[in-house]
């Protein structure tokens, strides 16, 4: 038996403001294997994310009804792990964390994974593909994107 789908809490419906908070990328990302510097996947994020036209973004959480917390991380851990026994490689991720404002409790959290590359043309595609399947999750989640994106 398949379970149901556990149900999206109704403040991610309700919210009408939001404030999108930069938790920055680890050190070691910028500017090999990724062009740019730590500001880029912020920069890109708030900008998918203005383009929903869904909520309107604040100046401080204070004034939101939600915050969206954005990180990117390089975790360490073993390189070339044992994949049959549940591990892998740490690969760079996106996390995005939403947050009730007024109560400070995480309502969502979803998370993408940066796939390896040799290039840093490569990498940089993949940067921006993990980025793009993240906005789409969490415009999918709060029934945010405009029509043809679902």
């Amino acid at each position: 038996m398949v379970p149901t789908a556990a149900p999206v809490p109704q403040a991610l419906m309700r919210a009408k403001k939001i404030f999108l908070s930069n938790a920055g990328a680890d050190s070691g990302l910028f500017p090999h294997p990724f062009s740019g510097d730590p500001d880029r996947a912020f920069n890109q994020f708030y900008a998918d994310v203005v383009s929903w036209g869904r909520y309107q973004v604040v100046a401080t959480p204070a004034e939101a009804d939600l915050v969206f917390e954005l990180q990117l991380s390089a975790p360490s851990g073993p390189s070339n792990a044992d994949k049959s026994k549940g591990a892998s490689d740490p690969l760079p991720m996106f996390r995005l964390v939403i947050y009730d404002r007024p109560t400070h409790y995480i309502l969502w959290a979803l998370t993408e994974s940066v796939a390896p590359a040799e290039k840093q043309k490569a990498h940089d595609h993949n940067f921006d593909e993990a980025l793009a399947s993240l906005v789409l999750d969490a415009g999918r989640l709060t029934k945010s994107l405009p029509g043809g994106m679902h």
